[in-house]
């Protein structure tokens, strides 16, 4: 793994990397039978407060485009950083959850628009989504269709970018970006931040929590 501590004033382009809050149906399991969307679970209350801690941390940061998932816990987590940043949210399914059969039986639906346009605000409803994902995915899918998103995000949009979505695609993508082959597990809204000098990327900040009062995934008893 590559990491190398860098100065302000040889920073190009800055890429931030969050995993979303904690999410409700690990702290309260039970959610899960009687949801609507069981695969689209929001964040519980622990994990807002983690989301409006990040986007006060974020608040101070130059950052040009937020992109999330499509998925409801990223969408919450992201108007956090959105509302302090004053950008919009731009949905992009190719950041999605892992559509990996042994955690779904069936396609993950998210919550529809309409849903969407009453609950939630600051979202791009203009932008054109990348990729689609199918179900089922195996990793290698996954990887494939994260790497492609990722590629097109990066030559469509000029600036900093901040990417909010998912354990998995966003380790993928970091994995990608530095040249490393280990798998990289991102904690829930710890900060990751690659900077870009010449042709590389290096890693500015790695899974950094210090800002949040109660860091980690919060489960059940």
């Amino acid at each position: 793994m590559v990491f190398k501590s860098v100065t302000h004033d040889t920073w190009g382009r800055q890429l931030w990397f969050v995993r979303h809050g904690n999410r409700l149906d690990f702290v309260q399991p039970a959610w899960f039978t009687t949801a609507l969307y069981p695969y689209d679970p929001p964040l519980c209350p622990a994990g807002h407060r983690q989301a409006q801690e990040l986007g006060d941390r974020l608040a101070q940061e130059t950052i040009h485009h937020i992109f999330t998932s499509p998925f409801l816990r990223t969408i919450q987590t992201g108007q956090y950083c959105a509302q302090r940043l004053n950008l919009s949210l731009k949905l992009e399914p190719g950041l999605g959850e892992w559509h990996n059969p042994a955690w779904m039986t069936r396609p993950p639906l998210t919550h529809p628009k309409g849903f969407l346009r009453q609950n939630c605000v600051n979202i791009d409803w203009h932008y054109q989504e990348k990729y689609l994902p199918r179900y089922p995915e195996n990793l290698a899918q996954v990887k494939r269709r994260t790497i492609l998103t990722l590629q097109q995000l990066l030559k469509s949009y000029a600036g900093n970018l901040l990417f909010i979505g998912h354990k998995v695609p966003l380790g993928i993508c970091l994995s990608y970006l530095l040249g490393d082959t280990k798998t990289m597990s991102p904690d829930v809204c710890a900060l990751n931040q690659l900077v870009n000098i010449g042709d590389r990327w290096f890693w500015q900040r790695q899974n950094e929590t210090h800002f949040l009062t109660d860091p980690g995934i919060k489960v059940a008893p």
